[in-house]
């Protein structure tokens, strides 16, 4: 086969055509073993059912675990598998992909496959069900090799290739006391290279980090990143290994939270997919839009009490909605800052401090900036389309200038002190979303944009 590099969807056309074209279902058979098992689960949706069903056919139960573990959405060709396969198939997954498979079966399938799969897998997912969605234990897997402290070198390999047959992570060797609670680890390499006279302790590594099941997933990633080890244990609390996090898990991980702050950053209460329905997407968004609703009426209060600045100088009313767009804007920005260096669980109070000053100085900078452009480019055009003198043109600009920079400064702060505020009180710091920082600093922007209006522009200078 040619090593060359090749595109993904190149990989899934190829895949297709051999299903398609095969004269018979060895051939398919030797045929796919050149192919990644994620590009034969993308092939089929390009399939149809009578050549999916070919595929089927071809691939073992072990294969074919391997490859359901790549679709994201299973349900619809579970359906499609002979359920005595389907029995083989759970049996041979990991545990924790056996647990997403078995979200995705239909309930009355779950019950036939219930008194027909492996006791140990059973066994497996109860455990990982066990754990609430936002823990670690909700993570793991169980296809790790495990040895005991007392064994010698030539038993430890002996182990090893033992329990290879089933596991096949095996990078990492962990290593258990008498009490079977976990003790340290042994990299593949050591092992593989240490002379049969060594004493097994030598390559222990006792000072190995671990996970505890209960942990919180978002408060554990970065302690997994910190220590970029291709997999990690997860202890209960006696100790025990009850499964490890690879990788893969961490990465998926990460994703998984950051698109759960992403949903909160828009204003969601769940990070949705499209496999919902209407009622479920509805539930996850309408909680903070009903919020946002009364906090828009509020806003929409405090500029009806400005109706005697409108009504004496109605050319400001022309600029509210730049005040309010640059106010808001400023304040997420201040808001995703914050919540990337809120990340860093190590962030003392005077860190904390210094971004909030930091903020604000480049807020005031930005906003002392872009308040002289307001005051030139509005004045000329004030003076030019209104209809109003050069000088109540500069004045009525100039009150513009100065509304820009104060609610710029002010949006910089709530946009920092509010993220730092919920994280102060353990709230997900991302709850302060995109439209929350928005609709609080329009009501910042709507009062010091008419209350200076009001303070310079009528009651000082008198402009009318």
């Amino acid at each position: 086969m040619n090593t060359k590099v090749i595109e993904e969807s190149i990989f899934v056309k190829r895949i297709v055509n051999i299903v398609r074209l095969s004269q018979s279902i060895d051939e398919m058979r030797e045929q796919l073993r050149d192919y990644h098992e994620n590009d034969i689960a993308q092939s089929l949706e390009v399939l149809n059912r009578t050549e999916r069903n070919r595929l089927y056919s071809a691939l073992d139960a072990k294969w074919m675990a391997e490859v359901i573990s790549y679709v994201d959405y299973p349900a619809k060709y579970i359906g499609e598998i002979d359920i005595n396969k389907l029995v083989e198939i759970v049996n041979e997954m990991d545990a924790d992909d056996a647990v997403d498979l078995w979200e995705d079966i239909d309930e009355s399938v779950k019950v036939k496959l219930r008194s027909m799969i492996d006791e140990k897998i059973k066994k497996e997912i109860r455990l990982i069900n066990s754990y609430d969605e936002d823990e670690i234990g909700s993570l793991i897997t169980t296809n790790y090799i495990c040895i005991r402290q007392n064994l010698t070198i030539r038993q430890a390999m002996h182990e090893l290739v033992q329990q290879a047959g089933e596991n096949d992570n095996i990078s990492t060797i962990y290593v258990v006391d008498d009490k079977g609670c976990f003790c340290g680890a042994i990299d593949l390499k050591d092992l593989i290279v240490a002379r049969e006279n060594v004493e097994l302790s030598t390559l222990i590594s006792y000072a190995y980090p671990y996970l505890s099941d209960k942990e919180k997933i978002s408060e554990s990633i970065e302690k997994i990143k910190d220590y970029a080890e291709d997999s990690l244990p997860v202890l209960n609390k006696e100790k025990n290994i009850i499964g490890i996090i690879t990788a893969q898990d961490v990465v998926e991980a990460v994703d998984d939270e950051l698109g759960e702050d992403y949903a909160k950053l828009g204003g969601l209460s769940a990070e949705e997919d499209l496999g919902e329905t209407t009622k479920e997407s509805m539930k996850k968004r309408l909680p903070w839009l009903i919020i946002l609703l009364f906090l828009g009426m509020g806003v929409s209060t405090v500029v009806g009490a400005f109706e005697g600045v409108v009504a004496v100088l109605p050319v400001v009313i022309c600029f509210q909605s730049l005040i309010l767009d640059m106010a808001g804007n400023v304040g997420t920005q201040s808001l995703a800052v914050t919540i990337r260096v809120l990340m860093d669980e190590n962030l003392s109070s005077r860190d904390k401090v210094q971004l909030v000053l930091k903020e604000m100085k480049v807020g005031f900078c930005n906003g002392a900036l872009l308040g002289i452009l307001a005051l030139v480019c509005l004045g000329i055009y004030i003076a030019l389309f209104k209809g109003y003198s050069f000088g109540n043109a500069v004045l009525i600009s100039g009150c513009v200038g100065i509304s820009l920079l104060v609610a710029i400064v002010i949006s910089s702060l709530v946009g920092t002190l509010v993220p730092i505020f919920f994280n102060r009180i353990k709230v997900d710091p991302a709850v302060a979303s995109g439209p929350l920082i928005t609709t609080v600093n329009d009501l910042v922007a709507v009062v010091t944009y008419y209350g200076l209006a009001w303070i310079l522009l009528i009651r000082i200078i008198g402009i009318v």
